[in-house]
Parts: structure tokens; C-alpha cells; sequence
């Protein structure tokens, strides 16, 4: 078994998901008493959010290139970025690293692929959704995206900044949430990424007429298998 590297703490309590998930995998997989190798540098998410709102994201590379050469450095062999958001910067990370950097986005294709899915509904931050980084990833595996309107943008992205990363996970924002999705599915949605690590703490798959990616999960299940030899992801 490969040692996986996470960049977390963006926010913490998804990256509580992140080891939770990791873990009951591998001991699926592998039974007895095994467990996942793995080592997390948690970020303090306030000095990698003002710079994200206020544009600056060479910052926001610099903190993410630093703490990737810590866990290489530490014995990783693989890094996540345990959140959607910062992949905007990905790409400047995975050139500072001698090891593969896995990518969210990548699973999350491969999943949509296996489903026969060529239309998905993405959810995210407002970054997410409105920059290109994401779209243009999706487009690469021959995936397209459709986004909700400027309005139920700012409402998604305000539930995920103003309640979702602070750990508060109201019924109303669920509610909202729902009928944002049911809007995409209206635009030809044959299935909704959740681009946003703390979303599948809010929503779950029977809120939805299509299929749910938890990114979360997929993303841990692609760096297990890696990690495991299930998968040639990386280079």
C-alpha cells in the first residue's frame, strides 16, 4: 500500500470526511485490522480564504505548492487536495511535486463516464462554478456542464462560506438546495457534481431526480485504488 497525502483543513470538516472514508475503504478491501497510509497537512483555511476572495491566487498557490512539498517530504507518495475550489491552482501544484498530484475533477469524470452521463449539473462555490477550471476539465473527457443562474449561484455559495464550512447544516438551505438542483435537472442535468467538499454534508442522493457525484467520495476512491494498485491514475 501506497502513502496517500491530503491538503486539508479547507474545510476541516470535510476533511474529517476525507480520513473517514479513506480508512473504511481500505479496511474494506484489505480486512482485519488494516488501515490507510496516510499523512494530512491541515491548513489554516482562514490564510487560504481572504486571498480566494480577493483574487489572489498565486497566494493561494504558494500555500498549496508549500504544504505539498511537506507531505512529499514527509513520505507521501501521492497528493490530494481535499477540496474543489483550490484546484483552480492545481495545476501550478502538481509542477512542484516529483510524485502525482490526483485530481478531483478526474474522478469525478470517470464516475460521470461510467454512467453514461455527457450533461452534468455542477454545484460549487462561486469560483467553482463560474471560472473556467472546472468546466474546461469536465470538457477534456468529453463532459458538458450546465450551471444554476447568477442569483441561485450566490445562494449556494453563500449556504456553503456562511454555513456549511462554520459546521452549520440547516434544513432551509437543504430546501433550497433541492430546488437548485431540480432547476438543473430541468436544463438537460443527467446527473449533479456536488464541486464542493462540505455539499454532500447537506444534500444526499435521495434529494435529487438524477444521480449525485459526491466528489468527496470519489475523490478518496480514486486515491485508494491508486494507492492500492487498482489504478494507473498519476503519472
Amino acid at each position: 500500500m501506497k502513502t496517500i497525502g491530503i491538503i486539508g483543513g479547507m474545510s476541516w470538516e470535510s476533511s474529517l470526511e476525507y480520513y473517514r472514508i479513506m480508512n473504511t475503504l481500505v479496511k474494506e478491501r484489505l480486512g482485519g485490522f488494516h488501515s490507510a497510509r496516510c499523512v494530512m497537512y491541515s491548513v489554516d483555511f482562514a490564510g487560504v480564504e481572504a486571498p480566494m476572495r480577493e483574487g489572489r491566487w498565486d497566494r493561494v498557490a504558494a500555500v498549496m505548492i508549500d504544504a505539498a512539498k511537506k507531505l512529499e517530504a514527509s513520505g507521501a507518495e501521492c497528493v490530494l487536495i481535499a477540496t474543489n475550489t483550490v484546484h483552480r491552482v492545481a495545476d501550478e501544484v502538481e509542477a512542484s511535486l516529483s510524485v502525482p498530484l490526483l485530481h478531483i475533477v478526474d474522478a469525478a469524470a470517470a464516475a460521470l463516464q461510467k454512467k453514461g452521463i455527457g450533461r452534468t449539473g455542477l454545484l460549487g462555490t462561486r469560483f467553482t462554478m463560474e471560472e473556467p477550471f472546472y468546466r474546461e476539465r469536465l470538457a477534456r473527457h468529453g463532459i458538458e456542464t450546465v450551471v444554476p443562474g447568477v442569483d441561485e449561484r450566490t445562494v449556494v455559495h453563500d449556504i456553503i462560506f456562511k454555513e456549511l464550512v462554520l459546521g452549520s447544516v440547516l434544513s432551509l438551505s437543504r430546501d433550497r438546495t433541492k430546488e437548485i438542483m431540480a432547476g438543473l435537472t430541468g436544463q438537460g442535468a443527467e446527473g449533479i457534481i456536488l464541486g464542493c467538499t462540505e455539499l454532500p454534508l447537506l444534500v444526499k442522493p435521495e434529494d435529487a431526480a438524477v444521480p449525485l457525484f459526491d466528489t468527496t467520495e470519489l475523490h478518496v476512491r480514486a486515491a485508494v485504488d491508486w494507492a492500492l494498485g487498482l489504478s494507473d491514475t498519476g503519472r
